[in-house]
């Protein structure tokens, strides 16, 4: 494992950062022993940074977090990332509720990173300094309680620059991989926060899997022209480890293959030794995804819960599936899902009202609603969907 500093003269944090955002389930729940079990394999490994956030798995993924740092009594080896739920703030003293429900969660008296999460204006961090939270960070750090404070944004870059100039932060988080290079904050802004000393971590890597396991074939063709025993989340990991700027990669691991490959492109990676060649590929590569993909959602489930049951991220991943694989299987598992077949409930798009909810919170700025209009009249096959509505109020019947 290598190791890099987040902030100037601080401790060395691994390259590697283990994002609590998507553990193994089973079920609707989170699958703790096969989650513990993972976790202390990446720790043994030398993967010392653990990032959580107050919504992720419904609040269970602080506790099972909590959970394995003391069951393996090193809460003095490792480095605990946790957010503030920002756009769930509209009191003062709702900041001080949260950030103790979270120490309670993590069974812990400090956290070591702590940031307002998913800024995406300078107005929503306006908002925050009006109720209160400047006075909030320099007491909890003066305390010991916050270690370091920062940031994770989902925005347009100029907006992410504000954010960047106006308050001295320790680091930033920021959407970062190679379809990603200029969306967002972006290059530029990763250049901009190195040049004012504010440290940055990278989420999304693999954009929610369509760099690596979702990754079309003729993505995969070209990464097996240059070497066939590289994988396409190998690469994605590697381009963005070549940056020096960067300090940590979050990956949202839950499958021990992926873990083993992501711990061991953390340790070959180095700031600046891709090729020319390597570099090529991967711009080839940028092509072939722009030229297939239909939505750019990397299923971080911010949109949801729906309220009228619409399954977002779900549609949006068939939808790009058809376009990345061909065929018809994201077609079937589509109209299987909005059928009710695969969960008893529909989650269709064809059930959105327009009430504009979930494009609030999408970090992509996705045109959401009309993008489920666009997706669910390509997908839905309306012979299939009737067989499979069929098929569901069968499978109902036979539950009762």
């Amino acid at each position: 494992m290598q190791y890099r500093s987040l902030i100037k003269g601080s401790e060395e944090l691994s390259v590697l950062g283990y994002g609590c955002m998507r553990f193994p389930t089973k079920g609707n729940r989170i699958d703790e022993e096969k989650a513990l079990e993972q976790m202390l394999y990446a720790y043994n490994e030398g993967v010392n940074y653990y990032d959580t956030a107050y919504p992720y798995h419904g609040g269970r993924s602080e506790v099972v977090l909590g959970k394995f740092i003391k069951k393996n009594n090193i809460r003095d080896k490792v480095y605990i990332a946790d957010k503030l739920p920002a756009f769930l703030v509209n009191r003062q003293e709702q900041i001080e509720k949260y950030f103790y429900t979270q120490l309670e969660r993590l069974d812990t008296h400090y956290i070591d990173y702590y940031l307002m999460h998913m800024l995406e204006t300078m107005e929503s961090w306006e908002k925050l300094k009006k109720l209160g939270i400047l006075d909030f960070i320099e007491e909890k750090k003066k305390s010991g309680q916050i270690r370091h404070i920062g940031f994770s944004f989902h925005g347009k870059q100029e907006e992410f620059i504000k954010i960047l100039e106006d308050y001295p932060w320790d680091f930033c988080q920021i959407q970062f991989n190679y379809l990603d290079e200029y969306n967002q904050a972006g290059l530029e802004g990763l250049n901009r926060a190195d040049e004012l000393g504010i440290g940055v971590v990278v989420m999304e890597p693999l954009r929610g899997g369509n760099l690596a396991a979702k990754a079309p074939d003729k993505a995969i063709e070209r990464f097996h022209e240059f070497d066939k025993s590289r994988s396409a989340a190998y690469w994605a990991l590697r381009w963005i480890w070549n940056h020096e700027k960067v300090s940590v990669v979050l990956s949202g691991m839950n499958v021990d293959e992926h873990i083993k490959e992501n711990i061991r492109v953390a340790s070959e990676t180095h700031p600046n030794s891709m090729s020319d060649e390597e570099i090529k590929v991967v711009d080839d590569v940028k092509e072939i995804y722009r030229s297939l993909m239909k939505v750019p959602c990397t299923g971080c489930n911010y949109c949801m819960p729906c309220p009228f049951g619409v399954d977002i991220p779900g549609t949006f991943a068939s939808y790009n599936d058809k376009y990345f694989f061909g065929g018809r299987q994201g077609q079937f598992m589509y109209i299987a899902r909005a059928a009710g077949v695969t969960s008893g409930e529909k989650v269709g798009a064809d059930l959105c009202t327009d009430c504009g909810k979930c494009e609030h919170h999408c970090p992509q700025t996705i045109k959401i609603r009309d993008e489920l209009k666009n997706a669910h009249k390509d997908l839905n096959i309306p012979v299939v969907r009737f067989g499979m509505n069929v098929a569901a109020r069968v499978m109902n019947r036979r539950k009762k």
